[in-house]
């Protein structure tokens, strides 16, 4: 076997140097480079690692193995050799070896930062959520400089984030350019809700480190909430290809994937990643999520199933189950909930998805008393961390109606995009907008696409609001803008969705909060559709009482808080009415299961469409559906629901008291 002599070795260390810096650029390469060294040096072990690395980001992970293996009884006392082995190891879906080697890596040199890194990902991906955590903070531990950071970082975790951003804040003032301490920063702005600061700050520190993934995978999801899928797509897709095989990353990829409406390229990522990692909980239960969403139920159902299995405590697979609404649970399944439920301690999202799951698995039995218990225990548990404020509501509602007067609303006609692409559909969640949506989408104009979070954006933008004004300046700020500028908005409008949407005709926005912003998308959007579905106040409000929903809508947690939203709305509502007459058109729920072929028909007439039988079979379209109805409207509609509120009417006078007079009136609610 030839051996570098020594006068050699200058020059074989300056190729491998050059070879392991083309890894991140061009692997490819990388490989044919430390191919040429192998040819004449066959046993470098140094170059034998960066050839299995080489293999491994072109998702050749096997061959990588192959490289590796041989050396393995010699080089089992390398941190940096089990660091690549078990790199490999996890790519081939070989988790628990990865672990294995990962775990002696660190024993080996407990300072071997890499190690903690990759273990930190083996074990999320686990399903081991703690250990995960540990293995990330003693990562971050050794890769900083700053202990006062590590500090901030557990304050973090503990939600005292006035103390922790003191700490960082003092820190950059030493250290600017501290990338550890920017990104720790950006998280706290993100639990803060300032996103678009935290947004700032993460662009700011991938400027100054574009290899720090973990900054990188913040900013990619960060940028799934700012409404920018196709800019967090790309910041996936660097991740990936620095670790095309990480399953982290993949997963990251997987849910941007679904936000675009994407779902079988979601689907095979899903695939992909538990055909290698059976055992990973979190995944399974994703997997569900986009298997219901398409319509798979019964899949969806084995889904989470498995991840109650793996993770029986992990409350929102039961959630996702009940969420199914025709799903029904078993003695056993409520039994086994049961003993999940603690009086105190616990994760707080996992009991209150349990409590939430066994309000409808005991509502479904008619033990509605029982079931009323844990519908407010679930929202109590969520009342704690996810606050409301019904002034707001009401000072923002105000703000609307005074800027959006009959004069002011007549001195800007004629503005704005004249397409008549978008149909809106508003009002409270629950109230039937994902039944109006898919009887429209079973039209052959009209595509259903999701609740759109972009006329929300629109309106934050205008409204620059900061701590120094957190009231912002919209709607005021609307007074000041041109003709031109309307036109600007609703052409960016159209164009941020169209990666929502294909080439129909026309497209669905079924954000129901967008009730809010009728005026804004008349001045923007004049030609659009606007149709705000409405729900008896008992019925709507207690059935949003009683869903858990993914995020936002914190007003549902309190009897008193949704009853006042749901006044404030009808308020509003009001108001368009009298300064826009005609232009919303109204669906009352109860009028659309009792009469449902004239209310269709008047629906189509509204919106300019030609009248097609498919809409009357609605319930036979083949399409994505990710709200809780998902399969309720894959039904035909059924009359019992419009009424279930009074098997709780017993518990419901504070939602009475709330609504007051003037809803209760309308509305013959009696007190």
């Amino acid at each position: 076997m030839k051996t570098p002599r020594e006068s050699d070795k200058g020059d074989i260390q300056t190729a491998l140097r050059n070879a392991a810096e083309l890894l991140s650029r061009d692997p490819r390469l990388a490989e044919e480079q430390v191919g040429e060294i192998l040819k004449v040096y066959p046993d470098t072990p140094q170059a034998k690692r960066i050839l299995a690395t080489a293999y491994r980001l072109q998702t050749m992970p096997q061959k990588g193995l192959e490289v590796l293996t041989p050396l393995f009884a010699e080089y089992s006392d390398s941190p940096d050799f089990l660091h690549e082995m078990a790199q490999c190891l996890g790519a081939v879906g070989r988790g628990d070896e990865a672990v294995k080697s990962l775990r002696r890596a660190v024993k080996l040199d407990p300072k071997h930062a890499a190690s903690w890194q990759s273990l930190g990902h083996q074990l999320k991906v686990a399903g081991d959520e703690e250990g995960s955590r540990q293995a990330f903070e003693r990562h971050f531990e050794l890769s900083t400089r700053h202990p006062e950071l590590v500090e901030a970082v557990k304050l973090l975790r503990e939600n005292k984030l006035a103390k922790a951003e003191k700490i960082v804040r003092e820190l950059l003032k030493k250290y600017p350019v501290d990338v550890s301490a920017i990104r720790v920063l950006a998280d706290i702005g993100v639990r803060l809700g300032q996103l678009k600061d935290a947004s700032n700050l993460l662009e700011r520190c991938l400027e100054l480190a574009p290899d720090f993934h973990a900054a990188r995978h913040s900013y990619a999801t960060l940028l799934v909430r700012l409404q920018k899928p196709e800019a967090a797509m790309s910041e996936a897709e660097k991740l990936l290809r620095h670790e095309p095989n990480n399953p982290n990353f993949l997963t990251l990829k997987a849910s941007i994937l679904v936000r675009i409406g994407d779902h079988a390229e979601a689907l095979e990522i899903y695939e992909k990643v538990l055909k290698n990692y059976p055992s990973q909980a979190r995944a399974q239960m994703s997997y569900g999520h986009t298997l219901k969403t398409v319509g798979r139920l019964d899949e969806s159902i084995e889904a989470y199933r498995k991840c109650i299995r793996l993770s029986p405590e992990v409350g929102e697979a039961y959630w996702s189950l009940a969420n199914l609404k025709t799903f029904r649970f078993s003695d056993d399944d409520i039994e086994d909930m049961r003993k999940q439920v603690t009086a105190e301690g616990g994760d707080a999202d996992d009991q209150s998805h349990l409590a939430f799951a066994l309000g409808k698995a005991l509502e479904d039995r008619g033990e509605f008393d029982e079931s009323f218990r844990f519908y407010r225990r679930g929202n109590a548990i969520r009342r704690i961390e996810h606050r409301h404020n019904p002034k707001i509501n009401v000072f923002e509602a105000v703000r609307q109606v005074r800027v959006f007067n009959k004069e002011f609303i007549e001195q800007r006609e004629g503005g704005g995009c004249q397409a008549p692409d978008p149909i809106f559909i508003v009002g409270l969640p629950r109230a039937g907008s994902t039944l109006l949506e898919q009887i429209l989408a079973s039209h052959s104009q009209v595509e259903g696409t999701s609740e759109l979070q972009d006329i929300i954006a629109i309106s934050r933008k205008l409204g620059e609001k900061s701590r120094q004004n957190p009231s912002g300046k919209y709607p005021e700020c609307l007074a000041g803008m041109t003709e031109e500028q309307f036109r600007e908005l609703g052409e960016s409008y159209l164009e941020t969705t169209r990666i929502q949407r294909s080439d129909t005709p026309f497209f669905i926005d079924k954000m129901p909060n967008n009730f809010r912003h009728i005026g804004l998308i008349h001045l923007i959007l004049p030609k659009s559709k606007i149709i705000d579905a409405r729900r008896h106040p008992m019925g709507g409000c207690f059935s949003g009482y009683k869903q858990l929903f993914a995020n936002g809508q914190t007003f549902t947690y309190g009897l008193e808080d949704i009853g006042k939203y749901y006044r404030d709305y009808v308020r509003l509502m009001d108001h368009w009415d009298a300064v826009l007459p005609g232009r919303v058109h109204r669906v009352q729920y109860e009028e659309m299961v009792a009469d449902t072929e004239t209310q269709i028909r008047a629906l189509l007439d509204y919106c300019g469409l030609g009248f097609e039988e498919q809409c009357l079979r609605f319930y036979e379209t083949d399409r994505a559906v990710r709200t809780p109805s998902s399969e309720q409207v894959r039904r035909p509609i059924y009359k019992e629901s419009t009424e279930q509120w009074r098997n709780y009417e017993r518990h419901l006078d504070p939602l009475k008291e709330a609504l007051g007079p003037e809803v209760r009136e309308r509305y013959s609610v009696e007190m």
